[in-house]
């Protein structure tokens, strides 16, 4: 725990001086994409790393917050400040929905359902001509109003933060829940649903907290989206997404706060460096996933986590009552 919130300290840091330090437009939209990718893999990582259920749908909730504040912007002229809230409280409600119906169901059957559900809106995205644009999707989506005589520069760095605010948002929320009884009453589901049930734990009652909290934040991922690219479409629920997600929090570490930072910061690194290798580009993550569950099957922190076990066991030996440390 002390070293989950000492590694968030220095990587808040480092995050606050990047734009301060990059004067490349190029980078900075790079920083951004890893911040964007952050939010959706902690969220991702709530379902998949504490509650232990593999969705394939979220990006049905990244969709919805995107189509909410797009829609919110062009039709009822929101500024960003009110449409991005409300892009994840729209997620949160189908996320309800949502889990009402999945969460009752297990393995094959709840990867099934999420990944139909994330098909039928991308579907209803595409054929709604009258409300969604079909096809031609949603262009034109209003930016803040303080960005209309800004540089391209300030405009990156603006985002760079906004996109900032909302990981730390993310990760607090995240924190609060794992650290919670909400959290640990998940994991313990997680662990043996039996078990659970037994001590007066009830298994769907804590899977839908953590399964409305990830699609809250999903869709808050969504609204900021929406704003900065300025255009959205029914891409947006497409299985791409998932993949990248899904990727992020295998390779960081599924069930530690920290894992997805690190997993979205190196697939998005990996994504930009290998874009001139257009098709391979999958191939060779299928490759990296291959090798993370093969040799490294709880990531990156799994591994580090694991490394350090050791060393603190012996300090706890040697200052523990009766040991040869802790002796007169």
């Amino acid at each position: 725990m002390k070293f989950e919130r000492n590694t968030l300290l220095v990587l808040g840091l480092v995050a606050l001086v990047f734009p301060l330090l990059v004067g490349n437009q190029y980078l900075l939209h790079i920083g951004v994409m890893v911040l964007l990718y952050a939010i959706l893999a902690t969220s991702l990582n709530l379902i998949v790393g504490y509650v232990g259920e593999f969705s394939l749908g979220h990006t049905a909730f990244l969709g919805l917050g995107a189509y909410t504040a797009a829609l919110l912007s062009l039709r009822l002229g929101l500024p960003v400040w009110a449409t991005i809230p409300v892009a994840g409280v729209v997620s949160a409600i189908f996320g309800a929905a949502i889990g009402a119906i999945t969460l009752r169901l297990r393995g094959p059957y709840f990867v099934i359902i999420t990944l139909a559900f994330a098909e039928v809106l991308r579907l209803i995205a595409n054929n709604w001509v009258d409300f969604t644009n079909g096809p031609m999707g949603l262009s034109g989506v209003a930016q803040p109003a303080l960005l209309a005589d800004a540089s391209p520069l300030m405009a990156k760095r603006f985002y760079f933060y906004l996109a900032l605010a909302l990981t730390a948002v993310a990760l607090y929320m995240a924190y609060r829940f794992v650290y919670s009884n909400n959290g640990r009453a998940a994991v313990t589901v997680r662990e043996n649903r039996f078990v659970a049930q037994s001590v007066g734990i009830r298994p769907f009652v804590y899977a839908m907290r953590a399964f409305v909290l990830g699609a809250f934040l999903a869709g808050l991922a969504g609204g900021f989206y929406a704003h900065y690219i300025t255009f959205v479409g029914a891409n947006v629920f497409g299985f791409a997404f998932m993949i990248s997600m899904i990727i992020m929090v295998l390779i960081g570490g599924k069930g530690t706060l920290i894992g997805p930072l690190l997993g979205a910061l190196l697939v998005t690194l990996l994504t930009e460096y290998l874009r001139e290798l257009q098709e391979l580009r999958l191939s060779l993550f299928g490759l990296i996933v291959m090798a993370v569950v093969l040799f490294l099957p709880n990531g990156l922190m799994g591994f580090l986590n694991h490394r350090r076990e050791p060393g603190e066991r012996d300090g706890a030996d040697r200052t523990a009552p009766g040991t040869q440390g802790g002796t007169a």
